[in-house]
């Protein structure tokens, strides 16, 4: 791995971590499924108008278009869907912790569905990083965290590991920023016709919500997926994911020292054994394996 896919890596990894924070203010002053339909919209019309000025077609491959809706929906209108409804009432450290549990869901899955092989470093990972979860949310389940909010960031951990799973060719025959852009608008569509559904529609503008608006549509929404499909075609799904191992950090540290949210000791230990082991579970996974998914 070179330098320049490290630091692809960690610049992904802050800003993903990040994008909790700020959605945990949008969510103060907005409903949340319009609020993140109007995000997907400004950042996949901007992501597509940037792609056509950079000569790209929209006339993706098959198994392009394939990951592109599937993308669309499984990541931005359940994923982050959900995890923008919960946020509500749970807060942005706990929807990041839980998120991060993608990458071991993925080798969970990939071992016992699909049969791939994973080393005893890799086992001995996958039961440390589902027992610092445990821990985090054993204390949070006793201090009156919200479960209901819980269970929906669970099942949007749930649908992103589906959709890295089962997503492959998104990042072949080029058209990155199309690709961006185009699964931005389908996950806009998807939530446009959920948000009246679903919740009451308002918006109560102010400056701290307009830069947190602004920043997520930009970072998280545009720049960091981007950063990513450019990640998993230069260095492959598996080594890019080990860069996931760092959202626990991130996202509750950026949590901490923007919301204030507090950190107790069981919290800190748990974060520190659920990052060590997403990480083990990454780098037991042989660097020459074909990942049988990309995002």
């Amino acid at each position: 791995m070179d330098l320049r896919a490290i630091f692809m890596g960690l610049v992904f990894a802050f800003i993903w971590s990040s994008a909790f924070t700020s959605a945990r203010i949008i969510v103060a002053d907005a409903s949340p499924l319009f609020s993140l339909a109007l995000r997907f919209l400004i950042s996949g019309l901007i992501g597509v108008a940037i792609a056509r000025m950079m000569g790209q077609s929209w006339r993706l491959t098959r198994d392009q278009w394939r990951a592109t809706i599937l993308f669309g929906i499984c990541q931005n209108a359940l994923y982050l869907g959900l995890n923008f409804y919960a946020m509500q009432t749970v807060e942005a450290s706990v929807a990041a912790i839980i998120a991060s549990t993608m990458p071991l869901l993925v080798a969970l899955a990939s071992w016992v569905l699909l049969g791939e092989k994973l080393r005893a470093v890799g086992t001995i990972g996958l039961f440390a990083g589902f027992a610092g979860v445990a821990l985090i949310m054993g204390s949070r389940i006793g201090a009156g965290v919200d479960l209901f909010g819980v269970a929906l960031c669970g099942l949007g951990a749930l649908a992103l590991t589906f959709a890295t799973m089962a997503v492959r060719g998104a990042t072949s025959g080029g058209n990155f920023m199309m690709v961006v852009g185009l699964q931005m608008l389908v996950g806009a569509a998807a939530l446009f016709l959920a948000a009246p559904v679903f919740e009451t529609i308002y918006i109560h503008p102010n400056p701290v919500w307009m830069l947190a608006f602004t920043y997520t549509t930009l970072f998280p929404g545009l720049l960091a997926t981007l950063i990513w499909f450019l990640l998993l075609n230069r260095i492959g799904a598996i080594r890019a994911a080990t860069f996931h191992f760092l959202n626990p950090v991130f996202g509750v540290a950026i949590a901490a020292a923007l919301l204030g949210e507090k950190l107790g000791p069981l919290d800190a230990v748990g974060v520190g054994i659920t990052t060590l082991g997403i990480l083990l579970v990454q780098l037991s996974r042989r660097p020459d394996q074909r990942s049988r998914a990309s995002i």
